[in-house]
């Protein structure tokens, strides 16, 4: 298995691990939605072993390119690769991935829909709209897309993932942390997981389990940036909550679309 640097972002310092059966990319390294996977011998979830090599070509440049951070030149390969195979669903999808890369979120949901058979749904393009909702602020339109996905693959954890976190996003961070408990629980969870759960522990306050969860993968140092956050943002929360007491006072610190990148299940 391939490995990302773990993030040095002070707020979320979190080990990306390559999960190739997810979104429609590996490791997430930029805003947004964004995630790249580069290194050889990686095929696309999305590319079957029927598919013409030069799709399979196609998008494997388009990642490594992505993970180089060369987002308009893997969107111009997988353009010009439509160009000769329109039909093919793998690189529909790997287009709508490098879409969203770029920020081009409305191009990309348009694009995963060309890439959606009804005959044959796949819970990878349903995972991967479910994101791009979220990163537009859609997150009730994105819960339901996870739903569909999940009837696809029960108990799947890179959709189980997504869907903590568009909980959190929705300020439901106890629906998020029983969610994400879900995902971590299976035998596939990955360090990535593990870590978006503490995180949301730590939203709700919970920082002693939290910082249990972050030493399983992180090192002293990331842990201790992260923990360091975390009371920051209690704190900033508890300021708030004593400024507007008609409000919830133990209202936890909130999660927004701009975390996403380093946090998405990909």
């Amino acid at each position: 298995m391939y490995r990302c640097r773990v993030s040095r972002s002070p707020r979320l310092s979190l080990l990306v691990a390559v999960a190739a059966s997810a979104l429609l990319a590996g490791c997430a390294t930029g805003p947004a939605t964004t995630g790249s996977t580069g290194g050889r011998g990686f095929t696309s979830p999305f590319a079957s072993k029927k598919e013409d090599p030069s799709v399979q070509a196609a998008i494997a440049q388009s990642r490594s390119l992505r993970a180089a951070g060369q987002k308009d030149q893997a969107i111009a390969v997988l353009s010009k690769a439509l160009a000769r195979n329109s039909g093919s669903s793998a690189l529909q999808a790997a287009y709508g991935r490098a879409l969203a890369d770029a920020g081009r979120n409305d191009e990309a949901l348009a694009a995963l829909a060309k890439a959606d058979d009804p005959k044959r749904p796949d819970w990878r393009i349903l995972n991967s709209e479910g994101a791009i909702l979220d990163q537009l602020g859609r997150m009730d339109q994105a819960q339901k897309v996870y739903a569909q996905a999940l009837q696809l693959a029960p108990e799947e954890p890179t959709i189980l993932s997504n869907l903590g976190l568009s909980q959190a996003l929705s300020k439901r961070p106890a629906d998020a942390e029983q969610t994400l408990r879900r995902a971590v629980a299976s035998p596939r969870a990955t360090a990535k997981m593990r870590q978006n759960l503490a995180l949301v522990l730590a939203l709700q306050g919970k920082l002693g389990e939290a910082e249990t969860l972050a030493k399983q993968d992180l090192p002293p140092k990331e842990v201790a940036e992260n923990l360091r956050y975390w009371k920051q943002a209690a704190t900033a929360q508890r300021s708030k909550a004593a400024a507007a007491p008609t409000k919830a006072a133990a209202a936890p610190a909130e999660l927004n679309t701009a975390d996403l990148g380093e946090l998405r299940s990909n």
